[in-house]
């Protein structure tokens, strides 16, 4: 089953709600940055809360970077999205797993760390991005999410994200949730969907019986009237190319270029995001170097 976000409208088109399944797209992450369990749940937490918010604050062809810094082992977690539904990332610290927490789930909390900041920029194709900091109020992401869309952007919401993985490291669901309220709501729709918040199951549990995104927005619209606006495909998907390192290494100073061709004769440089190694060898460099000078 593929992954998608569903865009719709609900409680007399006062709320936004967005629904995403993510699980392929944190398989594929998982697979590419070899990831345990702790970091997999954290890792996967980040890109699906990317997916979301790349759908809500982003159109044509914006993007955005989600970084999460926190004093946990799992160390800095970046994620890349735009307004297509492709999401790209990546962690400092792969190799985490933790001991499961006190309510014997997942401790994303124990690996991103309890003091630290979310940040993200937003690139709208204006001539310099928009970049907003809070700190971390949680550690498990949703609320993260939360806190940032209500302070940096002042947008009321309520954001859930999860990944279930097996003690075989294998993902069996992602997914997620963002609703968003819109100017004018009512104080009955606001606390109907607050009711409605506290109620439902978690999402890996909701998940674990139907991964589509309509059951989560079944389950979030409380069998309220819901109107689809808009249905978008997700993928993790990296844009690297050897074209894109060349301009990286032809924008190093000549005289650090000339010690790589005369020591190494070579380079390597390699995607943070799906680990794919780009070769350039000496004649390679020297016309890097002479486009330089």
């Amino acid at each position: 089953m593929e992954d998608y976000l569903l865009k719709t409208l609900a409680y007399d088109g006062q709320l936004r709600i967005y629904a995403v399944k993510t699980t392929n797209l944190v398989q594929e992450a998982q697979r590419l940055h070899d990831t345990w369990s702790t970091a997999t749940a954290a890792f996967g937490r980040t890109l699906t809360g990317t997916a979301l918010l790349s759908a809500a604050l982003l159109k044509g062809s914006g993007k955005l970077t989600v970084r999460v810094q926190g004093d946990g082992p799992v160390g800095a977690i970046i994620a890349d999205g735009d307004a297509n539904g492709q999401v790209k990332g990546y962690l400092h610290h792969p190799h985490v797993e933790l001991a499961l927490n006190s309510q014997h789930k997942i401790d994303v909390k124990g690996a991103v760390g309890k003091k630290g900041f979310l940040t993200i920029t937003k690139d709208l194709g204006l001539k310099t991005p928009f970049t907003g900091q809070v700190p971390l109020v949680s550690g498990e992401l949703g609320e993260d999410f939360t806190y940032y869309l209500a302070k940096s952007e002042q947008i009321p919401s309520a954001v859930g994200v999860s990944v279930f993985v097996e003690p075989d490291q294998s993902v069996i669901t992602a997914g997620g949730f963002l609703v968003q309220v819109l100017p004018g709501a009512t104080e009955k729709n606001l606390v109907e969907i607050e009711n409605t918040l506290k109620k439902m199951p978690s999402i890996s549990e909701i998940m674990a019986r139907d991964q589509h995104p309509e059951t989560l927005i079944k389950y979030l619209s409380a069998e309220t009237k819901v109107k689809e606006l808009e249905k978008v495909q997700l993928k993790y998907f990296c844009d690297c190319s050897k074209e894109r390192f060349a301009k990286a290494l032809a924008s190093i100073a000549s005289a650090d270029l000339q010690k790589l061709i005369e020591d190494d004769r070579q380079a390597e440089a390699v995607c943070q995001f799906c680990g794919k190694k780009y070769h350039f060898n000496k004649t390679e460099l020297q016309k890097l170097q002479a486009k330089n000078s």
